[in-house]
């Protein structure tokens, strides 16, 4: 695997390198040596969820939980692409309220992993499209938080307007001013 930095403290997109031959290929996708010897701690997931998206512009985010229960996660596309960001809500970061986006679609392999104090949503490029979760933690309800998708604070250039988004995530608050 290879692992390189974004402008994103913390936030990693996370290579494959497949290897092929007559019959497909095999890629190692997680290993936690792997994932140590690269800075990202001790990340070990507890947890895998997949989150299934029909419609082409669908926007599910920009979603976080809060301390202690903050999550670190790896998303990578497994069915068709999606435009995942990231904002940094953590304020003691040298990159705090920033955002980056990275495309992951199923061909390249392509994953994203995001510190624990990110919030994270994505907008889906393609019909049918389904993103595989690995969490760092179990999910606990009553923690659960989101900051709207269109924050002006923010300013996320998303590739298109979504086209279908719940209503919760369309009526996140505002963060407050800096």
């Amino acid at each position: 695997m290879r692992f390189l930095a974004t402008p994103i403290a913390g936030m990693v997109v996370v290579e494959a390198e497949p290897h092929g031959d007559a019959r497909g290929l095999f890629a190692r996708l997680y290993c936690p040596a792997e994932f140590r010897a690269a800075g990202l701690g001790a990340f070990t997931p507890t947890q895998v969820n997949l989150s299934r998206n029909g419609a082409r512009h669908t926007l599910r985010g920009m979603h976080y939980q809060d301390p202690p229960r903050a999550e670190a996660k790896l998303i990578r596309a497994v069915r068709g692409a999606a435009f995942d960001v990231a904002v940094d809500l953590r304020p003691d970061s040298p990159t705090y309220r920033r955002w980056h986006g990275v495309e992951l679609d199923e061909h390249s392999m392509r994953a994203v992993f995001l510190p624990e104090g990110c919030a994270h949503g994505f907008l889906t490029l393609t019909p049918d499209c389904d993103l595989l979760y690995h969490m760092g933690r179990d999910f606990e309800p009553g923690f659960g938080r989101g900051i709207r998708f269109d924050d002006p604070a923010i300013g996320i250039d998303w590739p298109a307007p979504p086209a279908v988004i719940d209503p919760r995530d369309a009526a996140w608050p505002l963060l407050e001013p800096a």
